[in-house]
């Protein structure tokens, strides 16, 4: 079989130097996630907190929980999830939808299935500079017919954040960041640039494919590939089935990190004020004072 190619030039091609296989654990309320960034081999990737691969069915999900000081991307693969926060924002995250929360100084909300059956997606977690941790909350959401895609010689993108193969997307990244969706036919070969000065990984969905060299060993689903320097990823597949994988790439803060579960602020003292302003709903958490989801209400949660 001979390979097709998308060939955007690039000096050095990065290859993988590290890799998780992202297992089952419990998390929110019965549902299942398969974590690769945020677990005890890989606390944080500067500016990635968390990447979770989630399965939830009702009346499982994500009931009522706050957070500060960070971005939530929500991109769902299957099913739908309900979505609701103490601002009065809700609304419904169906497959193919993506929504990019910038959580800020505060937001406390819930996700919960919003269709009969298994409900799959994505979520990362992005981390704010410590400029942007205390802004206002705000939200960036496209449904599935709107994200820009690209097909070129056996190989489609949907760009949810930054560009490829000269497809732009028109989500803003306070921190720098790009978020491609791939799927490579059988043969096709890929060559997407990267900014030299980003940290980069890949997240495999379906099928196998050899990423940074020709020579690499095949990478199944599920698996996380952080990837080393050079200004460009290769990625081949030489298998008789579809190969789909998200490459995430963000500009590293620099910046000390304290984390307390959905609070992740630069100082312990900022912390420790964060979960006062909690306790007591102030300082961007006041209408958490009396206010709990349809969700929480109808499930007793």
């Amino acid at each position: 079989m001979s390979e097709t190619e998308v060939s955007l030039g690039f000096k050095e091609g990065r290859v993988v130097v590290r890799k998780f296989l992202a297992r089952p654990q419990h998390e929110g309320v019965g549902a299942i996630v398969r974590r690769s960034i945020g677990r005890f081999e890989l606390r944080y990737f500067d500016p990635f907190l968390v990447l979770d691969e989630f399965s939830v069915t009702a009346p499982a999900g994500f009931p009522d929980h706050p957070h500060r000081g960070f971005e939530t991307v929500t991109y769902m693969l299957q099913g739908a999830i309900t979505h609701e926060d103490f601002e009065g924002h809700k609304g419904t995250i169906g497959a193919g939808d993506v929504q990019w929360m910038t959580a800020g100084r505060g937001i406390v909300h819930s996700e919960m299935p919003a269709a009969q059956g298994t409900q799959k997606g994505l979520q990362l977690w992005i981390n704010l500079s410590s400029k942007h941790k205390m802004i206002e909350p705000k939200y960036q959401e496209m449904v599935s017919k709107d994200i820009a895609e690209a097909t070129k010689d056996g190989i489609k993108v949907r760009v949810i954040a930054g560009e490829a193969l000269g497809t732009k997307s028109p989500i803003y990244t306070r921190t720098p960041t790009m978020y491609l969706d791939f799927t490579l036919k059988p043969g096709a070969h890929l060559q997407q640039p990267i900014p030299t000065s980003w940290n980069a990984f890949v997240y495999v969905l379906e099928g196998e494919g050899i990423f940074g060299t020709p020579k690499s060993l095949p990478v199944a689903g599920h698996h996380l590939l952080l990837l080393g320097s050079g200004d460009g990823l290769e990625a081949w597949n030489k298998s008789s089935k579809n190969l789909r994988f998200i490459l995430v790439g963000g500009q590293p803060l620099g910046e000390p990190v304290k984390q307390l579960g959905p609070f992740v602020m630069n100082t312990e003292e900022e912390i420790d004020q964060t979960i006062n302003d909690f306790e007591n709903c102030v300082n961007g958490f006041e209408k958490a004072t009396h206010w709990k989801s349809g969700s929480a209400l109808s499930l007793d949660f």
